[in-house]
């Protein structure tokens, strides 16, 4: 297998600081329904939907690139690595090892694809264009939070409180849009929770513009970067996944 080619690619960059162990609440194994609902991912990096300049202002280039190179295609290098020795086979899927890593462990591949795949999830929640939710999903939004900006001012506020490194979330639970907090790599789809959008708020993923800034990184990534037209693909994705489970 041959990863994508990459862009940009900064050199000199500080070594990619370990996933920190987290204790994960599980569900029971999941079924192949969920894993239709949130996708299959290989174990290679994927192309930036956009070029690393295209988030700035918000975010800058150089932040998009160290992010991406460095934090990210590691979190990838050491999944490949640790299933060489470890229980899993080579072919599953990233989504089938975070799930079954959740359960079985070890914590170290666990946290580095959960990483991997939150990241990927991360970089398709934004958009360099301001967009809309999909009529359906405004529909949701206004009955469960009042407004988009009600729901945008919620999250803000919640990723705003979270202690320490993490993930901030919009997930399909229950048939309702929540917003969920995250601590270290863990992530909502272990708890069968779909992920509709993500914000990373460990702080490689803004200190090169924001320093300690966080409340800022985040009012701009809500407010400007989120991709309201990904959430709505991946909001009707999951609907469909819940009728098909009612099925049987």
């Amino acid at each position: 297998m041959t990863e994508e080619k990459l862009h940009p690619t900064p050199t000199n960059l500080p070594d990619q600081p370990a996933a920190d162990s987290e204790t994960v609440q599980r569900v029971p194994h999941p079924t192949n329904v969920l894993l239709n609902q949130i996708g299959r991912s290989t174990l290679l990096l994927p192309a930036l939907p956009y070029r690393a300049a295209d988030l700035s202002p918000w975010i800058s280039a150089e932040t998009v690139a160290l992010h991406y190179e460095k934090h990210h295609r590691t979190y990838l290098k050491k999944v490949r690595l640790l299933i060489k020795t470890g229980p899993f086979d080579s072919d599953r899927s990233l989504e089938e090892i975070v799930l079954h890593s959740a359960h079985d462990g070890p914590s170290d591949l666990f946290n580095n694809a959960a990483q991997a795949w939150n990241h990927n999830f991360y970089w398709k929640s934004l958009s360099p264009k301001e967009n809309a939710p999909a009529p359906f999903m405004a529909s949701m939004i206004n009955a469960r939070f009042g407004s988009l900006d009600a729901l945008k001012f919620a999250f803000i506020s919640e990723c705003s409180s979270l202690f320490g490194s993490g993930w901030g979330w919009l997930v399909l639970a229950n048939g309702k849009l929540e917003i969920e907090m995250t601590a270290n790599a863990d992530t909502p789809f272990v708890r069968e929770r779909i992920p509709l959008l993500a914000v990373d708020v460990w702080e490689h993923a803004y200190y090169l513009d924001y320093q300690n800034r966080r409340d800022e990184y985040l009012k701009n990534v809500i407010a400007k970067l989120l991709d309201w037209q990904f959430a709505s693909d991946r909001l009707q994705q999951a609907l469909r996944g819940i009728k098909a489970r009612a099925r049987g």
